[in-house]
């Protein structure tokens, strides 16, 4: 039986609400103008984001911190939000072998959601605290509330609880805080404008909600020592032939070691892109170098201070 809509407090002075003025005529243009305006628009997101850097920078830090201590990211939103939320922590371990348990999206209406759209469940509060009990979100945990119009039910009961019990609180909407307030430790708002079509925050707001989340995750783990410069050193390279290649490719740019040579230091390793590193460096064994990459907190580069690299490549000495 279908149960009839509750009234809402009105929504339309929302920023993500309001009608585009640039494409009002969007039904009468050709595919061509419609895309270089949908273009336009897009081009604006990146901005955006980068308006938004003293809160974003703010957050990697607190996620770090986090992470550090043994606690968790955890997104929580509904519709595209919780999607995005649940794309961003499922890419995590393939890239930085994380432990999947340290980055976690949840989504209103739960995995069926992520198929479908189940509408109605952004607006369930309940729902919202119930996720952060069965998370069993403490201290250590930071929460990030992801909400593109700022108002979701869902969202907010979510982390009004991780605040009462003792998490740290991020929030990311698209709209200004004077329209859609909440308290947290961290607000960022990326303020896109009115959609190309009015409302669809799944546009403009999303994209943007993907390039902050890709900022925190990307840089948090950077911070944690997951890369060496900007490759790849803590990939899981089991998981499928690519990431073999690339583990592969890695070792060999950073070391003098020819293809094959390389793969053969990687299987000694166990598929560690590290690991294979330090015992190439070094010329140790598998469980000592990961003993000093243990003592080294995972950083490839605090690893090697020890003792004057050998077998990586200089860019100094290739510029010579």
């Amino acid at each position: 039986m279908k149960t009839k809509p509750v009234a809402s407090s009105p929504r339309g002075h929302l920023l993500t609400e309001q009608r585009n003025p640039a494409t009002v005529n969007l039904d009468q243009l050709s595919v061509a103008a419609a895309f270089d305006i949908m273009n336009r628009e897009d081009q604006s997101v990146a901005r955006a984001v980068g308006r938004a850097k003293p809160a974003i920078v703010a957050a990697v830090r607190r996620v770090v911190a986090a992470w550090r201590r043994g606690g968790r990211l955890i997104y929580i939103g509904a519709g595209t939000s919780g999607r995005l939320g649940v794309l961003d922590a499922s890419e995590c371990p393939p890239t930085f072998r994380s432990d999947p348990s340290m980055v976690r999206g949840i989504i209103a209406g739960g995995k069926k959601a992520l198929w479908r759209s189940v509408e109605g469940a952004e607006d369930v509060e309940a729902d919202g605290r119930r996720a952060m009990r069965e998370m069993r979100v403490s201290k250590h945990d930071v929460v990030m509330g992801i909400a593109a119009g700022g108002t979701t039910p869902y969202v907010h009961a979510a982390i009004a609880e991780a605040r009462r019990r003792g998490a740290t609180t991020i929030f990311l909407a698209c709209v200004p805080k004077s329209q859609a307030s909440i308290q947290c430790d961290v607000d960022i708002r990326v303020l896109t404008g009115p959609e190309l079509v009015s409302g669809s925050t799944r546009l403009k707001a999303g994209t943007a909600t993907k390039l902050v989340l890709n900022t925190i995750t990307t840089l948090g783990m950077v911070q944690l020592g997951k890369t060496y410069g900007n490759l790849m050193v803590d990939l899981n390279s089991y998981a499928c032939r690519k990431l073999v290649d690339r583990a592969t490719r890695v070792v060999q740019s950073l070391t003098s070691l020819d293809r094959d040579s390389a793969a053969t230091q990687l299987h000694a390793a166990r598929g560690k892109v590290k690991t294979a590193l330090i015992m190439h460096h070094r010329g140790i064994g598998r469980a000592e170098a990961e003993k000093v990459l243990a003592e080294s907190g995972g950083r490839v580069r605090e690893a090697m201070i020890a003792s004057k690299p050998q077998g990586l490549r200089s860019r100094r000495r290739r510029r010579q």
